[in-house]
């Protein structure tokens, strides 16, 4: 397990904004990982994305990493920011975009 939370902490150092989804920023595999690629890209927001889709040590390891159940999770500048349903909440409050240049 050490060895996938090592490679969580490189993709997450590495990454100033990024999105472990199902599937791709161009094909998503499930509507909530869609929500929250199509709300960043509203933004402008340079993000990357993690298929863990294509990695199930990767899949189950985020999700103990970052004690969050499911997928898509947002980290931003090395931070936790949560699921779809806290991305979207701070969207619809207008805080994303603070969020996001933070």
């Amino acid at each position: 397990m050490n060895d996938i939370n090592d490679k969580i902490d490189g993709l997450i150092t590495d990454n100033d904004v990024l999105l472990f989804m199902k599937g791709t920023r161009q094909q998503p595999q499930c509507g909530f990982s869609a929500q929250v690629v199509q709300v960043l890209q509203q933004y402008g927001a340079d993000f990357q994305t993690i298929d863990v889709l294509s990695d199930w040590d990767l899949r189950e390891g985020i999700k103990t990493y970052s004690n969050w159940p499911t997928i898509p999770q947002l980290y931003v500048r090395g931070k936790f920011i949560g699921g779809c349903d806290i991305v979207m909440q701070l969207h619809r409050r207008g805080e994303l975009a603070t969020t996001l240049e933070a």
